[in-house]
């Protein structure tokens, strides 16, 4: 997963460091990850799901709000509503690559914040919350027991997680007057509500009530025995899965189109990528794969290598054949599945004579079925009259031309 370190300007011109993991092909859609209160965007349950996610193709940016983590920025001078405004912020530095997010997602008080913020951000077609409060002056009790200074001094040192956090009475006054029940009965998005039953830091009654405030279409899943920070891997696995399923229901992750079709009987094979290995193929009009190297030798691993395909024609067309074969006996076989691999070895080593290496295939077929012995033997005899497979024992002519440029 190719990840990109970069910088944009927060709610206060601040620089906010921020993380945008890509997918190894193209960008099908895009999310907006806002971290936990007091937390940062490397946290695993981040991590983990911005990782599921850009496998399917969504590009993920996630980054730290003002005054935490890698961001710049004065922490005590943020807010809830400083909050959301870096969420508007990071989508417009999306927009400017034309990234525009289509999927927020946000955990805990960032949750809260992406609910809040989905009204500015008119491309938002799905939101998910994980462990967010309905409430957010809910996160003061992190803090209660120095509620009196900041209310007396303006300001209070506190310790969170084990670490300072200086908290003014501006957040405070801020996150009691934000309600988020407007918010969530206006979304006009797709939520998905996520929330460990035995959350002791924000308790399960919160997602109850984000549920029964939003419209449909909306989904509850609840995180079975995971902790309020998902820290578990096991848990943060699973929420990536659950999101990752949930989010192609309401986006639009369909492939790119691929290139113009080749004509009927050519196989088209055109670049799709220059920095790497991956291939378009077309055959003919209809069809189209792709083909690719593994990621040990320098590729993407997004399709299967050039043997992958040679392998793949012999195998499909040996079951093709027997099957042709059996049906016109009106055999009972019920299944074929053929295991195709592929090797180099030396001339000698497969009963030929020369000194050089050459390709070697080795086919298991599997036939299942109430076949008798001299019936399974005969579909033995006949895989090897498959065209693909007296092509390959053949020696092929290959014929090369440089096409006119146009």
């Amino acid at each position: 997963m190719p990840t990109e370190r970069i910088t944009f300007a927060g709610h206060d011109q601040s620089e906010l460091a921020a993380r945008l993991d890509l997918p190894e092909g193209p960008v099908l859609a895009t999310a907006l990850f806002a971290h936990c209160f007091t937390c940062s965007k490397d946290i695993p349950a981040a991590r983990r799901i911005a990782g599921r996610l850009a496998a399917m193709g969504i590009a993920v940016l996630r980054f730290d709000f003002t005054g935490l983590g890698h961001s710049k920025g004065e922490f005590a001078n943020t807010s809830f509503t400083s909050n959301v405004d870096d969420l508007v912020a990071a989508c417009r530095y999306l927009d400017g690559r034309d990234l525009a997010p289509s999927l927020l997602i946000g955990h805990s008080l960032g949750g809260a914040a992406v609910l809040k913020a989905r009204a500015q951000i008119p491309s938002i077609k799905a939101v998910v919350t994980l462990g967010a409060p309905f409430d957010p002056s809910h996160v003061t009790h992190n803090f209660a027991d120095a509620l009196p200074e900041i209310t007396r001094n303006g300001a209070a040192d506190v310790t969170l997680g084990g670490r300072p956090f200086r908290i003014g009475k501006s957040f405070v006054d801020d996150v009691a007057q934000s309600k988020l029940a407007p918010a969530i009965e206006t979304l006009d998005a797709a939520l998905l509500v996520m929330h460990a039953p035995l959350d002791d830091t924000v308790g399960i009654d919160n997602a109850g009530d984000i549920f029964r405030a939003a419209k449909h279409p909306k989904s509850f899943v609840t995180l079975d025995r995971a902790d309020h920070l998902i820290s578990r891997a096991e848990d943060a696995e699973y929420a990536a899965d659950v999101i990752a399923a949930w989010t192609s229901r309401y986006l639009d992750l369909t492939p790119p189109a691929p290139p113009p079709g080749a004509p009927e009987g050519i196989v088209r094979v055109s670049e799709a990528d220059p920095n790497g290995f991956l291939q378009d193929v077309n055959a003919g009009p209809a069809h189209h794969a792709l083909a690719d190297e593994p990621l040990a030798y320098g590729g993407t691993n997004l399709g299967m290598s050039p043997y992958g395909f040679l392998a793949a024609g012999l195998g499909a067309c040996t079951s093709m054949t027997i099957r042709m074969y059996a049906r016109r006996k009106g055999w009972p076989l019920d299944h074929i599945w053929v295991d195709v691999t592929h090797d180099k070895v030396h001339a000698q080593d497969a009963g030929t004579t020369g000194g050089d290496k050459i390709d070697s295939f080795k086919r298991v077929i599997h036939l299942c079925g109430e076949l008798a012995p001299d019936q399974r033997a005969k579909l033995l005899e006949i895989a090897d009259k498959c065209p693909v497979h007296r092509t390959l024992e053949r020696t092929s002519h290959i014929q090369t031309e440089l096409a006119d440029m146009a």
